[in-house]
C-alpha cells in the first residue's frame, strides 16, 4: 500500500482541527443569542476579518470531512460492508459537508458587504446560519445509521462502535438536544474512526470480509 494511501484517514484529524480553529475565529467576540441587529452589525465592522478567515477554514474542514467518509467507504467496501448502506453513509456525509459549508456563508457574505448592508440585514445573515446547522444536523443521522449498519455487516470497526453510531444518530434526531451530538459527538467520532483505520493499517490487522454461507 502506497503511504499516501496508508495515511489517507489522517483527514479526519485535518477535518477536526479546521472545524475547530474555524469556529474558534468566526465566534470571536461573536454577538449573543439577545443582541440587536445593530450591534451585531457593528460586530461585522470590529471582526470582518475573524469572520472571513474562520469561515473559510470551517468550509476547508467540511471538504477534509468529504474526504475522510470517502476513505471510511472505500475501507468499508474493502471488507465487503453493505454497499447500499456505505453508499447512504457516503450520501449523508454530502448533504452534511453542503449543509455545513453554508453556515458560515451568510456571515461571510455580510462581513464582505459590511459597509453597504442594513442593521437588518446584518441581524437576518446572521441568524440565518442556524437554519443550515439544523440541516447538517438532519443529515448526519444518515451517516450515523447508514455508517452503523455499514460497520455492523463488516469487521472493520468494532461492534460497540457501531452501537455507539446508533446512538448518535438516535440523539440527532431529538432536535432540543441534537445539537449536542454534532457539536461535540461528531467530531469526536471523527477522531475515534480515524484512529480505529490508521491501526487497522499500519498494524495490518484490518479484519477480512465475513464468511458468506
Amino acid at each position: 500500500m502506497s503511504r499516501l494511501a496508508r495515511w489517507a484517514p489522517l483527514s479526519g484529524v485535518l477535518t477536526v482541527a479546521l472545524w475547530i480553529i474555524g469556529v474558534i475565529l468566526v465566534n470571536h467576540n461573536s454577538p449573543g443569542d439577545h443582541d440587536t441587529d445593530a450591534q451585531i452589525l457593528a460586530w461585522y465592522h470590529a471582526n470582518s476579518n475573524w469572520v472571513l478567515v474562520g469561515g473559510w477554514l470551517f468550509m476547508l474542514g467540511c471538504l477534509a470531512f468529504l474526504w475522510f467518509a470517502e476513505i471510511l467507504r472505500e475501507r468499508l467496501e474493502d471488507v465487503a460492508a453493505p454497499r447500499t448502506a456505505t453508499r447512504m453513509m457516503f450520501a449523508g456525509a454530502i448533504a452534511a459537508a453542503v449543509f455545513g459549508i453554508a453556515v458560515p456563508l451568510t456571515d461571510i457574505a455580510a462581513a464582505i458587504n459590511k459597509n453597504e448592508i442594513s442593521a437588518a440585514t446584518a441581524g437576518a445573515a446572521h441568524r440565518l446560519s442556524d437554519g443550515f446547522f439544523v440541516g447538517a444536523e438532519i443529515a448526519l443521522i444518515l451517516v450515523f445509521l447508514a455508517g452503523a449498519i455499514a460497520v455492523l455487516g463488516s469487521r472493520l470497526l468494532p461492534r460497540w462502535w457501531a452501537w455507539l453510531m446508533i446512538l448518535v444518530a438516535i440523539v440527532l434526531v431529538i432536535g432540543p438536544i441534537g445539537w449536542a451530538a454534532l457539536i461535540f459527538a461528531t467530531p469526536i467520532w471523527v477522531l475515534g474512526t480515524t484512529a480505529m483505520l490508521l491501526r487497522s493499517r499500519t498494524t495490518g490487522t484490518e479484519a477480512a470480509p465475513p464468511a458468506t454461507v
